[in-house]
């Protein structure tokens, strides 16, 4: 059997009655895949006696060793980011497509497939029209690490964490809680109103990132407009392109708000395992929990170089939370201060005051 026999639903969300027995087959299968490699047949059964989250996991492993291979041969770190927006809703298109061959109900995998599919067309939109699949483009900030550390450390990190950590966490946030929630069928098969609930809320999370995103590429297409021909767009103000970045929309009340809804993405999915197998937490949390830690990291650092290129960004920090909302009325840019004449005179009388003693 390629999935575990399990007596209760909170079984499901058990690490050593659904992951633990099926670790045998993780050892097999390279040798089983190059036994087989001649017989698409026999390629296929296997895929279909192979539990599905084994297979999941052996291929993010194979994507780590290509991520290291190509970042290494072309000095480009940006390979797992060009990848970022597929491999999570392959893994769970692979969980419902393995139910299917498999005879096991899928009706519940096929939601998250839905809201997953609407994550990556949005997302790999997104990053095509920042020109992230152009030949040679990589994230600015591995050049700055890249800068401060020596280069055997670097390349540490990217066996490490760039290629391997970073492919097996979507691997992670994804697969597994589809894997539990598959599992789920075996007691609750249909689609329930909690389902269709989780299901409108990823929704809505998308759409909150489709916003924030289209807000950040219009204000930054302005900008760069204005920066190149000193002719002021229509729908902005000087002040606003002077700044440099972007404080209104979603953004005058979270300074990520796109950040704070992928990381929920991912923690709704999560949550949506717990209930799906009635746990009140469960070691699915591993995915969403360490995307959580990393993106305390990669803000910080994304923070720390905006600070020293805009004058402004120190108060934009002080008065609007980094993922969520610290108040109601938002970001108001600051005004200068007024000084009367009134006030002049009183400093220059102090200052004479001053010069006579």
């Amino acid at each position: 059997m390629a999935l575990p026999l399990l007596k209760s639903l909170e079984d499901c969300g058990d690490f050593s009655k659904t992951v633990e027995l099926f670790l045998p087959q993780l050892y097999a299968l390279p040798s089983q895949i190059l036994q087989n490699i001649g017989s698409p047949t026999a390629l296929a059964q296997l895929y279909i006696d192979t539990n599905p989250l084994v297979s999941a996991f052996a291929a993010s492993l194979a994507w780590g060793f290509i991520f290291l291979v190509v970042s290494e041969i072309n000095r480009n770190w940006s390979q797992v980011d060009r990848m970022w927006s597929l491999l999570p809703n392959l893994y769970i298109v692979h969980i419902a497509v393995w139910a299917r061959l498999a005879g096991i109900s899928h009706a519940r995998v096929d939601l998250i497939a839905i809201f997953s599919t609407a994550w990556s067309c949005r997302l790999t939109y997104n990053y095509w029209r920042k020109g992230g699949y152009n030949i040679g483009s990589e994230d600015y900030r591995w050049a700055i690490v890249k800068s401060h550390v020596p280069g055997f450390i670097f390349f540490i990190l990217n066996v490490t964490f760039i290629s391997f950590i970073q492919s097996v966490l979507l691997f992670a946030i994804s697969a597994v809680p589809a894997y539990t929630i598959l599992l789920s069928t075996q007691f609750e098969s249909e689609i329930t109103t909690a389902d269709v609930c989780y299901l409108v809320v990823e929704l809505a999370l998308v759409l909150s990132e489709w916003i924030s995103d289209g807000q950040q590429w219009t204000y930054q297409t302005a900008k760069h407009q204005y920066l190149k021909d000193a002719q002021l767009p229509k729908g902005f103000s000087q002040v606003e392109l002077d700044r440099g970045f972007i404080t209104s929309g979603l953004w005058a009340y979270s300074r990520h708000p796109n950040f704070f809804a992928e990381q929920m993405i991912w923690f709704v999915l999560y949550q949506w395992s717990c209930f799906a197998t009635n746990n009140l937490f469960s070691w699915t949390f591993s995915g969403s929990g360490f995307l959580i830690l990393l993106f305390q990291g990669s803000t910080w650092l994304t923070e720390l170089i905006t600070t020293g290129k805009y004058s402004e960004y120190s108060v934009y920090q002080r008065n609007v939370g980094m993922f969520f909302p610290t108040s109601i009325w938002g970001y108001r840019t600051p005004q200068p201060k007024i000084i009367k004449t009134s006030e002049l005179n009183k400093h220059q009388q102090e200052k004479e005051t001053k010069k006579q003693k």
